[in-house]
């Protein structure tokens, strides 16, 4: 018995251990399958981590590119490729939707993955892929998504393809194509931002389906795509605004000299002549002042619309100021640049406007490499063209002349002449000789007219003012004239301007030496002579000169302060002429930039610091303003 009970316990004692051991097996197997599901879910999150990783850096990347200066085009081109990339897609491509007046509205591909597909399509229709246009169709799967604003998707990328080029007649080369690409799922991303309707993002996947997730980030990928196009309208509009004259949406005066600077350089590259068009719309006054200036504007827009309709891609036509036009002409000489001019000047006359009727133009002609390599020769002889146009009965086209001398030009010459050959002014008699020669062999000489012009002032100026540098009179030409284009002062009064910079401060040769090289403070009495020098320069040398009659009360005036304080007449305000206060200005700007013996030469900033602080007292304030404004971008 006691053998028997014995052995039951053994053999309780197996079952129970057997019993631990199973209970064992099942715990280790719960905690391996257990393990198992962790491991996969640890996969797929670390999947769904990396992800929305690639998602976060996709759209960073979006977002650096919204806020750098990257054009529209390029950041679309980075953004396919990227989606491409980072999420698995085979290719993508971005399609714009083109609303045109004149035909039914389509689509084209800005943007797309340099991949077969594409260079497949480009085969087939031998042609770029972006010059293909894409029909637009009401109930097809982009206008659907655009109208709905909602990511659409389809597995019938051959239904698709087919529908929006129906030119394609191979439908067997067209599943080749897609099958070979490995697409197997077409999904349509609507880019609709606030601006504009601006078209469709195409997004060609391997999978069968979309899922819920991806199109969350497919809605929020396009959002921010939206707005990169909404930043990049905005910038186009502003830069659009920056070159662009505001009444007639040519290019402004600014944008019309920087091209034409760049022509130039181009010009001489190439040796390939550009013609200059130069033009002023007749009787502006008149129409102003019989109709209004609401009219006037009328007129002055439609001479906008007619220089925009007759010129070329590469033509700049350019509002300077006023009613005066300039259209530069790439690549045609003279005779080009004729057939041109008269084309514009019969559609002008040709337009019939409210009220005014009939309106005209005065034309003139220049061209670069034929007539001149100097661009300030250029536009003058444009300009002296289009007012001998304007003086021969306006409405007409004249040619510039070769080696045509300006107006105002030949009058300073005969006004040097004259001061120097009856000894207006006491200088040397061997200076005299010197400059009269210069002057007497001008139309052979090899330098321009105008750089022996301001040659002349800066000798003359020496003779009172041993500093005066080489190149300041052209300097402050530059300047005054600059500034009167900014005022959109008359051709007239320019030419007005430059001969007073010229002549100025001649005056200053009447001016005994020991005042002018006196180191110490002037007393009352040589105070009272130098502020006659204004009309010693206007009433004793420059009034006899019957030419420049015009010029001599900007010249007497030219030291009057806006607040009265001036002289030699105490003007204020609206008093002194327009044209005195440029020269005061322009003066007083550069004696400010130049050494003296009492003080270091100011640098820009400086200069313009002291000149804003006398706005108001020296000077008008808006002439300082506009002065100021024009300095930005003069070097």
């Amino acid at each position: 018995m006691k053998i028997f009970d014995k052995f039951k316990s053994y053999v309780k004692q197996l079952n129970d251990f057997e019993d631990n051991i199973s209970e064992n097996r099942r715990e280790l197997q719960a905690i391996y399958e257990r393990n198992q599901i962790l491991e996969k879910e640890i996969i797929e999150r670390t999947q769904q981590l990396n992800q929305a990783n690639k998602a976060l850096l996709t759209l960073q990347n979006i977002w650096d590119m919204m806020n750098s200066s990257t054009p529209l085009s390029n950041a679309l081109d980075k953004i396919v490729e990227s989606l491409h990339g980072e999420f698995g897609y085979l290719f993508g491509a971005i399609v714009e939707k083109v609303d045109n007046t004149e035909q039914d509205p389509y689509f084209l591909t800005t943007s797309y993955t340099k991949c077969p597909f594409f260079n497949a399509m480009k085969v087939y229709f031998k042609r770029e892929v972006e010059a293909v246009k894409l029909r637009c169709e009401n109930d097809g799967i982009l206008m659907r998504a655009l109208e709905n604003r909602s990511v659409l998707s389809t597995n019938d990328i051959s239904g698709f393809v087919k529908s929006i080029l129906p030119e394609i007649t191979n439908e067997t080369r067209l599943n080749e194509i897609i099958e070979e690409s490995g697409s197997k799922l077409l999904i349509v991303l609507p880019l609709k931002p606030e601006s504009r309707p601006f078209g469709c993002m195409l997004v060609f996947s391997p999978r069968t389906e979309v899922l819920e997730d991806e199109v969350r980030f497919l809605e929020l990928f396009a959002q921010q795509m939206e707005l990169a196009v909404t930043i990049a309208d905005l910038f186009e509009k502003v830069k659009k605004q920056a070159i662009t004259d505001p009444l007639t949406e040519l290019y402004n005066r600014r944008y019309f000299e920087d091209s034409m600077q760049r022509e130039a350089e181009r010009s001489e590259r190439l040796n390939q002549p550009f013609t200059l068009i130069s033009l002023d719309l007749d009787h502006l006054k008149q129409i102003n002042d019989t109709y209004g200036h609401n009219y006037g504007d009328m007129a002055i827009k439609t001479i906008g619309k007619v220089l925009k309709r007759n010129a070329r891609s590469i033509d700049i036509p350019a509002r300077i100021g006023g009613e005066e036009f300039n259209v530069m002409l790439p690549g045609i000489d003279s005779a080009g640049g004729l057939i041109a001019a008269e084309r514009i000047r019969a559609a002008i006359e040709s337009e019939k406007l409210e009220k005014i009727g009939k309106i005209t133009a005065s034309i003139g002609v220049s061209t670069y490499l034929e007539h001149t390599k100097s661009l300030d020769e250029l536009l003058e002889m444009a300009d002296q063209a289009m007012y001998r146009a304007k003086v021969a009965g306006r409405n007409r086209v004249i040619l510039a002349k070769e080696h045509e001398r300006g107006n105002w030009q030949q009058i300073a010459i005969d006004a040097f002449m004259d001061i120097l050959s009856k000894q207006r002014i006491p200088v040397s008699k061997s200076l005299s000789e010197q400059i009269r020669s210069k002057l007497e062999r001008v139309s052979t000489s090899g330098a321009t007219v105008k750089e022996m012009l301001y040659s002349v002032s800066d000798a003359i100026a020496r003779t009172y003012d041993p500093v005066h540098e080489e190149g300041i009179t052209k300097q402050k030409v530059h300047l005054a004239v600059k500034l009167a284009k900014q005022l959109n002062m008359k051709k007239e009064e320019q030419d007005n301007l430059k001969l007073a910079m010229l002549l100025y401060d001649i005056g200053n040769t009447m001016v005994p030496d020991e005042i002018f090289k006196n180191p110490n403070p002037l007393n009352e009495k040589e105070q009272n002579f130098i502020q006659k020098h204004p009309v010693i320069a206007a009433k004793e040398i420059l009034q006899p000169i019957s030419s420049i009659a015009e010029v001599i009360p900007i010249i007497e005036n030219h030291h009057e302060n806006w607040d009265g304080s001036g002289y030699p007449n105490k003007m204020t305000g609206e008093q002194i002429p327009l044209s005195s206060q440029v020269v005061l200005l322009v003066d007083a700007y550069t004696a400010l930039i130049k050494p003296r013996s009492y003080r270091p030469a100011m640098t820009k900033a400086e200069a313009l610091a002291v000149i804003k602080g006398e706005a108001g007292k020296k000077w008008n304030e808006q002439l300082v303003s506009q002065f100021i404004e024009m300095m930005k971008d003069e070097k």
